[in-house]
């Protein structure tokens, strides 16, 4: 009876530890550390509004535009 018991609890580990593993794996992202000369930033969700820039598209909110100094323009979409 008591090797019984022993097992069980060690199956409620094993499962916990799996359910725990699955939930709390998360994926990281890096970013370059690299910055472009970003004049301006604009995103959809602020409109036609000139936004302070951000170094690169990995640090810029999701389908926002940056606007380089040379006038070329690079969207994120992340």
């Amino acid at each position: 009876m008591a090797i019984c018991k022993i097992w069980v609890m060690f199956l409620i580990l094993i499962v916990g530890g799996v359910i725990l593993g699955v939930t709390t794996t998360k994926t990281a992202t890096t970013c370059p550390l690299y910055c472009l000369q970003v004049e301006y930033m604009t995103c959809v969700s602020s409109g036609d509004d000139k936004l302070p820039p951000r170094c690169n598209c990995c640090l810029a909110p999701k389908n926002c535009t940056l606007h380089l100094s040379d006038s070329t323009s690079i969207h994120c979409k992340k």
